[in-house]
This record gives C-alpha cells, structure tokens and sequence, in this order.
C-alpha cells in the first residue's frame, strides 16, 4: 500500500502570531518585539559598555530612555577607569595618605575624596587636559588701592635701588576652591586677594611690623596639614625678611617673625613649604631655614646652606609618617667647566614635638629638638675611581644633557623637570623651534625613609619633553602632569605617565600665545604658574592674571 501523500498547502510559518496582517495590533506588536523596549536595564547597560565616548554622547538624541541609560554613573565610570586608569582627576596636590610620600606637593589643598563623584564630568574634564580645549579668561580682581602702592618720590626717598623697583609677576597659589594672589608692587602693606566662586572676595592686608620702606610679596603657601575644622592658614614672606601667618578669614595675622635686620638669611625669601607646625623657606642665597609655629611668635630650629646648589628651585613638604616629615629640594646644580644640571636633596625632620599630642591646647615648654639628616644626588654625577667602557658611555650620555642656563627646576616626589633657558638672553639665528630647548624629565627613586647613610635618591634620566618654541618663563610639576608657560605666552601640558603633550588652546579656537604681550624680551622675565585638577592659573611680569578653565 502506497503512503499518502502531503497536502499541496503550505506549512504555517514558525512562531506566526494568531493574528490577521491586516490587524492594527499585530504591526505595533512585531515593531516592539523587535527593539530594546523589552529588554531589563542591565541588559542595555551592558551593551552600551562597548560603546565609546563618542558614540554615547550620539545615544542621547536617540530617546528618551537611551538618553536616560547613556547618562548612568557607573557606566561613565568603567569608561573612565578604562581610558585614564585612575579614580581621581591628574592634579591634586597635597599628602594623600600614601606611605612611601610620593604625592607630595605642597599645593594647593588636603586630598579629600568625594562621595559621589560625576563621572561624565570627570571624564570630560580629563579630555578637556588630553586635548588643550579650554575657556580662558582674565582676573580683573588684581586692582589695588592707590593709597596703600608706593610712589616712586617715596622709593627714592627710602633708598630702594632700581632693580628692586621692578615689577615682579604677582606669587600664585591654589587651595581647593580658593585661588590665593598677592600684590606684586611695593606697598607699606601689601594685599593678598582669596577668590572662590562661592563667596564674595576676600582681601588680606598684611601689616608689616618694620615699616620703614614699601616690600612686596614674595611667596606664598598655604598649610598642608591634615587638620580638619579649622581655617586655612595663609603664609606670607615678604622682601625685607618678614614672615606672617594670616588665617583665611581673619583679619589679625596668627604667627609673625620678624628678624631684627636684613641678612640674606631671610632676604630675599623665594621658596616656602608648611605643613604646621612646621614651616621650611628658601632664600635667593640658598639658606634653608626650618621654623616651629607652635607659639605665636615662629622660632628658628634649624639653619642649612649649601654652596653647590643655586636657584631656580622647588620645595615639597611632606609628612608620610605621623612622626616625620620629609622635604625634598631641586636646585641647579653646576659642573665643570661653566655647565649645568640638576640636583635634588632629601631633608628628613622628626622630633619629639611630633610626638606629643597634637591638641591645640596643649603647647610644649620649649622649641623641638628636630633630629636631621640629608641626603643629595646629582643628575650629573662622576664615579669615583677608576672606569670602565660601560662606565664612560654613561658619563658621555650625561655630559650630552648638558645645559648653559636654567631657567626652572621641579618635582612632584616621583619625577624631576629641569628647563633650560638662553645663556645671556640672545636668540639663536634663525630662531626658536621645538627641539631648541627641551625640558629634561627624570625619575627619582626616593630610599625607604629609615635606611642608612648609605642609601640614596636615585636621578634617573627618562626622555625630552618637546613642545614648548621658545624659553620658558615659569614651571609647575603635580601628580605626574607638568605645566610651563614661555615668555611668548604659550603654555604647554604634558601628562609624564602616559607620555602626551599639548598646547592648551582656548575653546574659542584662540592659542595661548594670543592672550599675551607681544615683543616680550627673553632674559629678565619671570611669571608664575599653578593648577589643580581643573584649571591652570597664569601671571605674567606685567600682572596679567589668566585662567585657563578645563570644567568645560
């Protein structure tokens, strides 16, 4: 018996819904089976993880609920991680609680960790700093009352010579929100401005104890003790060797020294670190001066000189033990026959006045009996004895890096930035190009803080940073990212972990170059510089004040 054969009528196809074609519910039904709607939230997250930054901004214009998913924290957050590697904005400044003391600039405010973070935000800001796009803008703050500057009938009448009446560029430093400047004319009381976004300005006048002649501001630092609950301290030097501590929203000044007369001591001050009670400040003739602030009145404790080292400097105080601090000094360092390079120097201080109790109400009997050591290194170093071929290739390798001038030297506790700068301020013919005047970047390998005598700081030479068309003007280095600004205006980022560099340029497609004076000479000109985790802070010798905003 032959088999039955099958039905000439097609088979239904799979999965067919109970539905007619020509049923208005059936085409609404298949749209929405075939998008994301019926997917879980997770699921779409997870998906968009793949995605770039560029392509989740684009997922905004979709809808409404991709809008709202591309927007998820967490998910800017694994894309941050993934593309900068760090839980925290490149720039913060200050002890942030690591044993070894590697972040260890004295700038600008205490590391405090937020709760909840705007990853988006922290992720564009970060672009912003790879890329140079930022809004730039000038302080019109800097005015200063035509009663308190000094004329020049009364500068000629005090003796002050020539050279001292030139306009230095205004000191510059930055306190989380605040943004502290002084006054860079001779005054008979010199101003110190304290902007913040949130709270009306604040102008500090400070009133020096020997006015006798106008002075002028000549550094500037800001406590960086881990102390909460307590006013920012404010420390002043000015040219005639004076030191004051103001609180930030005091107008009486807290801590005060006043030397009896001008010694080059105390005069002119050009460097200072404090982290209380410990203040530490640098004078232009190299005398390292480490003060107590436990009583109104500072006390001198200890008093180093050094006749190797010479400016340009930095400073960087730090405490990565709760009984010893830690200061690290970069200078230029000069070597046969009229060369240069750089040096660095690690102070350790701890003493029983770290010890004691830290209360404020408790106040020891006498000034502490800090126990000090040091320890110094050069970039440019010969062995001693005799050598090897090996030996001789490394001291050729360093004689080639060299430099006639130095114009800034800086550190951050785990790189050194030295700048060179135009012997004699003449421009080379033909001008300036890129690869004129290099920074030179090394890695400091600091020893443990108890080893021995024999232990110490390593300069390790890594490679040039390239970018920068002329000499510069001012040098900042924190947190692995370092910023100069040359004389013709120009400032430069270089981020020294993941080896970029850029110009920063402002959003309105103008160079950095344009918002300074042109015809500006190359020797004599020294401005200053600082940022933090979002802007960078700009002063010229004229006092010009520009910030250059990345939280754009």
């Amino acid at each position: 018996m032959s088999k039955r054969s099958l039905s000439p009528v097609h088979l239904p196809p799979a999965k067919r819904t109970h539905l007619s074609a020509s049923s208005p519910s059936s085409s609404i039904h298949a749209a929405q089976s075939s998008s994301f709607e019926f997917l879980y939230d997770e699921l779409i997250l997870h998906i968009f993880t793949f995605l770039s930054y560029t392509d989740l901004c684009t997922l905004q214009a979709t809808n409404r609920n991709w809008a709202r998913l591309s927007l998820d924290n967490q998910l800017w957050k694994g894309l941050y991680l993934r593309e900068f590697g760090r839980l925290r904005l490149r720039g913060f400044r200050g002890f942030a609680g690591r044993r070894d003391g590697r972040e260890t600039k004295n700038l600008p405010g205490r590391v405090i960790a937020e709760e909840i973070q705007d990853w988006k935000r922290m992720f564009r800001i970060s672009t912003n700093w790879r890329s140079g796009r930022c809004h730039t803008s000038t302080l019109a703050e800097m005015s200063i009352p035509p009663s308190s500057c000094a004329t020049q009938g009364s500068l000629q009448n005090a003796g002050i010579s020539g050279r001292e009446q030139e306009h230095n560029a205004p000191q510059v430093t930055l306190a989380g929100k605040y943004t502290i400047l002084s006054s860079f004319e001779l005054s008979y009381s010199p101003s110190i401005l304290v902007l913040s976004p949130s709270v009306p300005r604040h102008v500090i006048h400070v009133a020096p104890i020997r006015a006798q002649q106008p002075v002028r501001v000549t550094a500037l630092a800001v406590d960086q003790s881990s102390r909460t609950g307590t006013n920012l301290l404010i420390v002043a030097c000015m040219s005639n060797g004076d030191i004051y501590v103001h609180e930030l929203h005091s107008s009486s000044r807290k801590h005060h020294y006043a030397p009896p007369f001008k010694t080059p001591r105390t005069a002119p001050i050009i460097q200072a670190a404090y982290s209380h009670p410990i203040l530490v400040t640098l004078s232009e003739s190299f005398s390292l001066s480490v003060y107590d602030l436990t009583h109104e009145a500072m006390q001198v404790i200890h008093v180093l000189t050094s006749f190797t080292s010479f400016p340009p400097s930095s400073l960087v105080l730090t405490m990565p033990e709760p009984q010893t601090y830690k200061l690290l000094l970069t200078y230029a360092s000069p070597f046969y026959p009229a060369h240069w390079s750089v040096g660095v120097t690690e102070v350790i201080l701890s003493g029983a006045s770290c010890h004691g109790p830290t209360s404020p109400l408790i106040s020891p009997t006498r000034s502490p009996s800090l126990l000090l050591s040091t320890r110094s290194s050069r970039a440019f170093d010969l062995p001693a004895g005799w050598i090897d071929e090996t030996k001789l290739r490394v001291v050729r390798e360093q004689w080639g890096r060299k430099v006639g001038s130095v114009a800034g030297t800086q550190t951050d506790g785990r790189w050194v930035v030295l700048a060179p700068a135009v012997p004699g301020g003449v421009c080379p013919q033909g001008g300036f190009t890129p690869a004129s005047l290099p920074l030179q970047l090394y890695r400091l390998s600091s020893p443990p803080l108890r080893a021995g005598a024999w232990a110490y700081p390593k300069l390790t030479f890594v490679r040039n940073l390239v970018g920068q068309t002329g000499p510069m003007s001012a040098l900042a280095l924190a947190d692995g990212r370092c910023v100069s600004l040359g004389v013709d205006g120009r400032v430069w980022v270089w981020d020294l972990e993941n080896r970029w560099g850029t110009e920063v340029t402002s959003s309105a497609g103008e160079s950095s170059s344009d918002l300074e004076p042109s015809g500006v000479s190359l020797s004599g000109l020294r401005g200053t510089i600082a940022f933090d985790e979002r802007r960078i802070i700009t002063a010229g010798a004229a006092g010009n004040v520009v910030v250059w905003d990345f939280d754009v």
